[in-house]
């Protein structure tokens, strides 16, 4: 059968037909390789096949480089909800911020996308044994759908993946490999083990069926924006497109296969005419290894290699990512724009408590990378408030591991082995008051939104452990103060009937509640005179729309000292 795509070098430019076993060009021996399709006529033909298709990575056939998809290989891959961070938005003053959860696949991380289309070439081809290396998603997804292809898989995994992903990967029949090294010694080992014994071995973004599996992100992306906000405006020109591009994609990256692939599915669309401009890329790592971000700070065309990885966060530990941090510099260089950023494990770890906390989504340390990049691009200006930015939800966070929780996470209930003239209820009730909710710092939350409260609460709650109170008036507040003496109270200034300078007044008079520290929350621009009545009687003040999380929990901790 023939093609539908053909392949080209990037190097000399070669063009050929696809073979899933031929890795390299057969002219010139490059790996780096590209395919093209019949853009102008899958341009006319995709839009009036789309609406009788089911919403999975196989909507887009015409543009993957598989002839004929096999139905019984599939697992639902593809397809993942975009999910708006309406919490987080709320926090950072940013309303169109969007999850793309890729958590959702058959083994819950984006790497099923890249197993799913791969895995088919090979099974397409023939082939029947494989090799990989991984620091544990790619394992994970590729012996899921090699067991089901009847595939024979190799995986090599660094020794820090956690045991559980290593059994699980087991559990598939893949026979694993643990390489007590970094990820790049353990790509080294596993291209030296498929070439001596001739069996394919994943190349990561140099994968022709990998990097196209990827662009599927872009695609449902683009249709899922159009869905929320309908097509954009004509052009200066007067040119429609149909579906509507974000102005951010976000994503941490290691190796660079991700962001290549989505990059050209963003470019494919706009070439056939489906969307009228190109995202700019924000591309996040682990300070602790992150040669893309510190290349692009220099201005260097190649990545600066790191020997040795410093970050807890094993599935971004490429240090040498190659040559794909060259391609993303040119096409970002190109026009398309964005930017590198490096976030601290910390940094990452917070941001998977906020996730959970705020917007129900227990996420990856990965996935976490780039929430936090994306926080300090909003920060320093470099994302705007009005824009639309698209985040890339990698990955699920099985299994929770300790230096992410850190200690006191839990409490323990210790139920007696016998109960003297107890009865069971009376047992269990006195097991439950050992819990001692009330030794956690009481704090009141003032405000006549209930928006702002929630707000509030999900900030605190996601930092640290608390009892909370709420008032949705200045007279409310004021009852409350006097009955749950809060260790401080959140205050909102502009209420209606009792303002927050009345709250004020009313505490100072009170000798039981004139100690109350007080943190302002405001939207308001004060005047030199309000900011006098003000002087003296709070600790802090915050402006509504431009505090961040971290903001306020700082300011929290250090009046609960």
């Amino acid at each position: 059968m023939a093609s539908h795509f053909i392949v080209e070098c990037l190097d000399c430019g070669h063009q050929t037909p696809f073979i899933a076993g031929v890795t390299a060009c057969i002219n010139c021996k490059s790996e780096w390789r590209q395919a093209i399709y019949d853009y102008e006529n899958i341009s006319h033909s995709l839009p009036l096949e789309l609406p009788g298709r089911p919403f999975d990575i196989w909507r887009y056939r015409e543009l993957l480089p598989i002839r004929a998809p096999i139905p019984d290989l599939s697992m639902g891959e593809g397809g993942s909800p975009l999910i708006r961070a309406v919490n987080l938005g709320m926090m950072l003053g940013c309303s169109n911020i969007f999850i793309k959860d890729e958590r959702q696949g058959p083994t819950a991380s984006f790497k099923d996308r890249q197993a799913a289309i791969t895995v088919s070439a090979l099974k397409e081809a023939g082939i029947t044994e494989a090799v990989v290396a991984s620091t544990g998603n790619v394992a994970m997804a590729y012996s899921a759908f090699c067991a089901r292809a009847g595939i024979r898989l190799w995986a090599f995994l660094t020794s820090l993946v956690p045991a559980t992903k290593m059994r699980e990967v087991a559990l598939y029949g893949t026979q694993v490999i643990k390489v007590t090294g970094t990820y790049d010694k353990a790509k080294q080992l596993a291209a030296e083990f498929a070439k001596q014994r001739n069996i394919y071995c994943d190349s990561g973004p140099r994968s022709i069926p990998g990097l196209e599996a990827m662009k599927t992100i872009a695609f449902e992306t683009a249709e899922q924006l159009t869905a929320l906000f309908g097509p954009p405006e004509p052009d200066e020109t007067g040119k429609k497109a149909i579906w509507q591009a974000p102005d951010w994609y976000v994503q941490a990256v290691s190796g660079g296969l991700g962001p290549l692939g989505v990059m050209k599915g963003f470019c494919e669309l706009f070439k056939m005419g489906f969307i009228n401009k190109i995202p700019k890329f924000a591309c996040i790592q682990a300070e602790g290894c992150a040669p893309m971000v510190y290349a692009w700070n220099l201005g260097k065309d190649s990545a600066i290699p790191i020997q040795s990885p410093r970050t807890l966060i094993s599935t971004l530990s490429t240090g040498d990512p190659g040559r794909a941090y060259t391609l993303l510099k040119q096409k970002m260089d190109e026009g398309s724009g964005g930017s590198f950023q490096a976030v601290s494990d910390e940094e990452a770890f917070r941001a998977m408590h906020y996730l959970a906390k705020m917007e129900g989504l227990s996420i990856e340390p990965a996935a976490a990378v780039a929430f936090a990049g994306m926080v300090k691009l909003i920060r320093d200006g470099t994302m705007k408030t009005d824009e639309i930015i698209i985040v890339n939800c990698s990955g699920h966070a099985m299994p929770i591991e300790r230096n992410i929780l850190g200690d006191g996470w839990s409490t323990n209930i210790t139920l007696p082995t016998e109960a003297i003239n107890e009865s069971p209820e009376d047992g269990l009730l006195a097991a439950l008051s050992n819990i001692g909710i009330e030794r956690f710092p009481r704090i009141a939350i003032v405000d006549d939104h209930p928006d702002v409260r929630r707000l509030v609460r999900r900030i605190l709650i996601s930092q640290g452990n608390y009892t909370l109170f709420e008032a949705s008036s200045g007279k409310e507040a004021v009852e409350v103060a006097k009955r749950e003496h809060p260790n401080l109270m959140i205050l909102d200034l502009m209420m209606p009937e009792m303002d927050g300078f009345s709250v004020l007044e009313a505490l100072q008079q009170d000798p039981d509640t004139a100690e109350i520290p007080v943190i302002v929350l405001t939207a308001k621009e004060l005047t030199a005179d309000e900011k006098q009545r003000l002087q003296g009687h709070i600790r802090a003040m915050m402006q509504k729309g431009e505090f961040q999380g971290d903001d306020l929990i700082d300011e929290v901790r250090a009046l609960l000292r």
